[in-house]
């Protein structure tokens, strides 16, 4: 079998799972993250873009049902014995076929949560499930409680972090390797994800970012390459992926020369880099990581060129996203605990001069402050 924990580290997880659910008064609970699969279970699939629905019981029972090229999948990968499947038909009713499973483990009546925020229950998935249990049960959103789980990370857990931060500077090193006065953003790419795969990685839970030009200014991927000016500017935010545990790592890198812009901008975000570490301590609530951010941009006259959020979890995640909860905004009141596992970026986009300045690492939350999982400097980086 393909796990990547121990047994006893699996039913340690489910057991907190299942007090947590024992404080909320659910009698099971039904999950639809695949996050959640893998963290309790090891089960790793993207099948989940099709109804699958894996059930955690308050005696601790699962059952997974799923489609049937997933039967194997489920076999090799986790430690869930009792798999069902759903047979693809016109007339395929899983919701329906999910309460007949729950009728056979005497759940009538009884409550039970749901993971409704996930990308595995659509809409209308999440209106077929709730047709088919109408009346049957009773229905509670219970989408945060394994990702409330899953936030602190295990010792096991933070090995795979730390070489998923191993693979970002590996990329890093790729992309400054081929990064110049006329590279093509393609080459760029290839160099950084084949860094990650030679490497043992995985793909990660969503594309590269990387755009040059005043397309640096951009925070998501889009289609499209260019080459690169004799004097450019690119922009990169990527993750290093091992188990699926992600370290992300970003950066802008003036190409050719460093407008005086850049290095006004790359002082105020390293400044500001360095108040949101001294602010992320356990104890504290996570929205004055965000303050820190605000009030050195703010400070420097920035306040027009920065963003609402300044970073968030990261952990083990599937497509079609890396982050993960909790984010960095101002009011957050999640308390910050030691081995939570954070990106924080310091993004700065100046549209009226068409300059970014964006350098962002992953750090770990330790006793009494927090470590940064990167051995690559800030330092900003002319090519």
């Amino acid at each position: 079998m393909a796990l990547h924990f121990t047994a006893e580290e699996l039913e340690g997880r489910r057991t907190r799972a299942v007090a947590a659910m024992e404080r909320r008064g659910l009698d099971g609970l039904l999950m639809f993250r695949q996050e959640s699969m893998y963290y309790l279970t090891g089960y790793d699939t993207f099948g989940y873009v099709f109804f699958q629905c894996l059930y955690l019981g308050a005696d601790g029972r699962l059952a997974l049902l799923t489609r049937a090229p997933d039967l194997r999948q489920a076999r090799h990968t986790s430690v869930v014995e009792d798999v069902r499947v759903w047979v693809d038909r016109p007339d395929a009713d899983p919701a329906g076929d999910l309460r007949e499973m729950l009728r056979e483990f005497g759940l009538a009546g009884r409550k039970l949560g749901v993971e409704y925020e996930a990308y595995g229950l659509t809409h209308a998935n999440g209106r077929r499930l709730e047709a088919a249990l109408d009346g049957f049960c009773g229905l509670e959103d219970a989408s945060d409680l394994v990702s409330r789980l899953r936030v602190v990370k295990s010792p096991a857990e933070i090995g795979y972090v730390r070489r998923a931060a191993e693979l970002a500077d590996a990329a890093l090193d790729a992309a400054h390797e081929t990064i110049g006065p006329g590279a093509f953003e393609g080459d760029v790419l290839a160099a950084m994800h084949g860094a990650i795969y030679r490497g043992g990685g995985d793909d990660p839970a969503n594309e590269f970012i990387i755009g040059s030009g005043r397309d640096a200014l951009l925070c998501r991927y889009f289609t499209g390459r260019r080459h690169l000016d004799p004097v450019d500017q690119i922009t990169l935010e990527f993750a290093g992926a091992h188990r699926h545990y992600h370290a992300c790592l970003m950066r802008t890198i003036p190409v050719g020369r460093a407008d005086p812009r850049h290095v006004e901008m790359h002082r105020v975000a390293v400044d500001a880099m360095a108040a949101c570490i001294e602010a992320l301590k356990p104890g504290e609530p996570i929205g004055k990581v965000f303050d820190a951010y605000a009030r050195v941009c703010d400070g420097a006259g920035m306040q027009p060129h920065r963003l609402n959020a300044t970073g968030y979890s990261l952990g083990t995640t599937f497509a079609p996203n890396w982050m993960d909860w909790p984010m960095f905004y101002t009011g957050n009141p999640v308390q910050t605990e030691p081995d939570m596992i954070f990106f924080l970026h310091m993004i700065l986009m100046d549209s009226d001069r068409g300059i970014a300045m964006c350098p962002g690492q992953t750090v770990r939350v330790t006793q009494s402050g927090c470590e940064v999982l990167s051995r690559r400097p800030l330092d900003l980086v002319v090519k």
